[in-house]
C-alpha cells in the first residue's frame, strides 16, 4: 500500500492466477474453433484432449494460488453475483464435454464442448472487467480482447494439430479463419488502448506502452505476412504456418501476462482534506498522481 495515496501494484494476482487466463484462455479458444470445425468433417479428438489439459492445467495453477484452499468450496456459492463463481460453473460443464468429445470423435460432442468453452472464456473477461479498483482491468474494452485473443491462440493452436496430416485446403481455410480474428484482435486492442488512456495509473499504461511493439509485431503482423506467403508457396506451407501460429500464441501469452500481473496497479485514493482536532477545518486533501 502506497502511505501517499498514489497507485501501487496489486500483489493478490500472481504468476499462478495469470497461467489461467494463458492456458485457460487458448485451451478454451481452442475447444471453440474445434467444435466449429468438426461441423465441417475435420478432426476432434486430438484438440479436445489439448483444450481439456490446458484447461485444466490452468485451473490447477489457480488452486496453488488459494490461500486457505479447504475454503475453495465457498467460491462455488455466489453464482448470482459472482463471474469466478460462474467460470467455475463453466469449467464444471466443459470439463466432462471436452472429455466426451475427446473419446468419441464426434461433433454431436464437439458442440457442447464449444459451447461450455465459450461460457468460460468469456466468464474469464469478465473476471478481469468486474476487478472495479485496477483501472486497467475494469475498462469494459477488454471482454473482446481477451475473447478474441483466446479465440486467435485457440485457432493458432488448431492450425498447428492440423498441419502435419491435413488437406491443404483445410489448413488454407483455418488460416483465413486465424487471419480473420487476427484482425478483430488487433482492433480489439487498439479500442482498449484508447479507452485506457488517461483513465487509468500511469504506470499501468507504460507496460501497455512496452507491450504495444512485440504485440502488434509478433502477434499481428508477423502472422498475417506468414500466413499470406504459406498461401501462395505450397512447399514452404508447413514451416511458415508453423511459425505463424507460434507467433500468435507466444505474443497472446505475453499480452495476457503483462496484463495480469504488470499493468494491475491500483486506482489510488484520494482524500477531500486533511483532518485536524479541535475546531480547525483541517488541511487540503491529496489526490493520486497518474
Amino acid at each position: 500500500m502506497s502511505a501517499d495515496g498514489k497507485p501501487w501494484l496489486q500483489a493478490h494476482w500472481d504468476g499462478h492466477v495469470a497461467v489461467n487466463f494463458l492456458t485457460g484462455g487458448s485451451g478454451s479458444g481452442l475447444l471453440v474453433i474445434a467444435g466449429l470445425a468438426a461441423l465441417a468433417g475435420q478432426p476432434l479428438a486430438l484438440a479436445s484432449w489439448i483444450g481439456l489439459l490446458l484447461v485444466a492445467g490452468g485451473l490447477a495453477q489457480v488452486s496453488l494460488h488459494l490461500g486457505r484452499p479447504v475454503r475453495g468450496w465457498r467460491a462455488l456459492t455466489n453464482l448470482r453475483t459472482s463471474w469466478m463463481t460462474r467460470e467455475a460453473y463453466a469449467a464444471a460443464a466443459l470439463m466432462p464435454c471436452a472429455l466426451l468429445a475427446a473419446l468419441t470423435d464426434s461433433p454431436l460432442a464437439g458442440m457442447p464442448a464449444a459451447l461450455a468453452a465459450a461460457a468460460f472464456l468469456y466468464c474469464q473477461a469478465r473476471i478481469l472487467k468486474e476487478s472495479r479498483g485496477i483501472p486497467a482491468w475494469r475498462e469494459p474494452r477488454i471482454v473482446p480482447l481477451i475473447v478474441l485473443t483466446g479465440l486467435a491462440e485457440g485457432a493458432a493452436i488448431y492450425l498447428l494439430i492440423l498441419l502435419p496430416g491435413a488437406h491443404t485446403f483445410a489448413v488454407l481455410v483455418v488460416g483465413a479463419v486465424l487471419l480473420a480474428v487476427l484482425a478483430a484482435r488487433y482492433v480489439a486492442w487498439k479500442q482498449y488502448r484508447t479507452a485506457l488512456h488517461g483513465r487509468a495509473p500511469r504506470a499501468s499504461e507504460e507496460v501497455l506502452e512496452r507491450a504495444e511493439g512485440p504485440f502488434t509485431g509478433a502477434g499481428h503482423v508477423a502472422p498475417v505476412l506468414l500466413l499470406l506467403v504459406a498461401a501462395g508457396v505450397p512447399q514452404a506451407q508447413g514451416i511458415l504456418a508453423t511459425l505463424a501460429a507460434a507467433t500468435v500464441l507466444l505474443a497472446g501469452w505475453g499480452v495476457k501476462f503483462a496484463i495480469v500481473t504488470r499493468a494491475g496497479y491500483n486506482q489510488g485514493f484520494a482524500i477531500d482534506h486533511t483532518p485536524s482536532r479541535g475546531s480547525g477545518t483541517g488541511g487540503v486533501g491529496s489526490k493520486p498522481g497518474w
